[in-house]
């Protein structure tokens, strides 16, 4: 049986919305946001704050388990931080050699990496050789920097190290996630290594999921924005769902949007929730017609309650085309209270 896993997605899939994708169902399991490794030994609390999966058994609410990934370049340090990780009960720690985002770059972290393989042997067996054998030490990495002349040598270096089990993203760090991802690169690590390979990259549909086992040759598929986009494809893949998209299944994807922004006004010090919530819609676009709708409605609000309030009664109402459209005055009388003040 494939296993299917929800992927790590830094500034889009926080706790709370892994959260809500992980509650559809389908997942075997989910790596969290990379937690950044300097030159300090992080406290507890950053564990509790960013994957608050450790205080409930290294499990989401839903109950899927959940796996650390540390992102940093100094081996010692990593290795220390992921000792104490480790003690935190997640089912595994993930290192991350796949990041683009050039702040990470800059500072020689994420897909930078992959041009030193062997410096990803260094980090990978330090941190195997101070973590305890019943936790798995993983890794993701894409396909090279600016090509794929050190993919094979990369993939190796790090099975050699001691990594569990390799998530190629396949692309290269200067690709993006501009498609194609070139998933018969994936094929050629697989066959390389020993250890177990799972396929990741531009998994939007069923179809994409058939396509890419059959290309990459690998059973197991981390799924990042598609799920963000669908967070039915993974019950879709299972045969549980209906492989298309329809209609009627959005006014279950709305409670979804409201259970994410009821959880998000929630979290401690959050003023971005009205940010998050179209961030959201702006992925669901791609599936559903009515989100676009619903993005438009809510496009000027910056008040989450306000946003609330228009989601909450396109829920009542099951939409209508205009019946998201929001009737409140928010900004004129917030205006008003404000000078008051």
């Amino acid at each position: 049986m494939s296993r299917l896993f929800l992927a790590p997605m830094e500034g889009l899939a926080d706790y709370v919305l892994r959260d809500v994708l992980t509650s559809t169902g389908g997942f075997d399991g989910c790596v969290s946001e990379f937690v950044r490794v300097t030159g300090s030994l992080l406290p507890e609390r950053v564990y509790e704050r960013d994957t608050p999966e450790v205080l409930h058994g290294g499990h989401t609410p839903g109950g899927t388990p959940m796996v650390i990934q540390l992102l940093g370049s100094d081996p010692e340090w990593l290795a220390l931080n992921a000792a104490h990780a480790a003690t935190l009960s997640p089912h595994g720690l993930d290192l991350n050699f796949g990041c683009p985002a050039k702040v990470v770059n800059r500072h020689g972290g994420g897909a930078m990496l992959l041009a030193d393989p062997e410096q990803l042997n260094r980090i990978v067996s330090s941190v195997r050789a101070a973590v305890p054998p019943g936790i798995p030490v993983t890794a993701k990495m894409r396909l090279g920097v600016s090509d794929t002349s050190l993919a094979i040598d990369c993939a190796t270096a790090l099975a050699e190290g001691g990594a569990a089990s390799l998530v190629v993203h396949a692309r290269t760090r200067d690709h993006g996630y501009r498609p194609p991802a070139h998933w018969e690169w994936i094929a050629r690590i697989d066959a390389a290594v020993d250890v177990p390979v799972i396929a990741n990259g531009e998994v939007w549909t069923v179809a994409d999921w058939e396509r890419c086992r059959a290309v990459s040759g690998c059973a197991d598929v981390m799924i990042g924005r598609g799920a963000v986009s669908d967070p039915f494809l993974a019950l879709r893949i299972r045969g549980q769902m209906d492989s298309s998209p329809s209609s009627e299944e959005w006014p279950t994807v709305l409670r979804h949007i409201v259970d994410y922004l009821k959880k998000l006004q929630t979290r401690v010090a959050s003023r971005h929730e009205h940010g998050r919530v179209k961030m959201w819609l702006s992925y669901l676009k791609r599936t559903w017609p009515q989100a676009a709708e619903l993005h438009a409605a809510i496009r000027r609000l910056h008040d989450s309650r306000e946003i609330s309030a228009v989601i909450e009664h396109c829920v009542a109402t099951w939409w209508q085309p205009s019946s998201c459209m929001p009737t409140i005055r928010p900004r004129a009388d917030a205006h008003a209270q404000q000078c008051h003040d």
